[in-house]
């Protein structure tokens, strides 16, 4: 079953003083370096216009959890978290359609 991973972000202003080419630097730099491996896929969602605390969501999909938790290890050592220009407000993992699976598996 793949791992799919949401992370609600926060942007700071910090963040938010850069130039939208140091931005895309970074983002580049720090979540898609980190999501990079074999089996890991990442999606971004812009959600500052629709809601208050949370600003982005990045959505991980990871065939492997050791390569997930990896990732989530770069990622708090990269300049996206370490320098403070995000904070990640919560990290919601999953897996879609996770009954079905189990009852495909366990139910008669």
């Amino acid at each position: 079953m793949t791992l799919t991973i949401f992370l609600f972000l926060r942007a700071n202003p910090s963040w938010l003083q850069l130039t939208r080419k140091q931005r895309a630097k970074i983002s580049k730099e720090s979540l898609g370096a980190t999501c990079s491996a074999p089996g890991m896929k990442l999606r971004y969602f812009d959600a500052e216009a629709f809601h208050a605390r949370i600003s982005d969501i990045a959505m991980i999909e990871a065939e492997d959890p050791k390569a997930y938790y990896f990732a989530i290890e770069a990622l708090r050592d990269s300049a996206l978290l370490a320098e403070g220009y995000f904070e990640l407000l919560e990290i919601i993992p999953s897996y879609e359609d996770g009954f079905r699976a189990y009852e495909a598996a366990h139910v008669a």
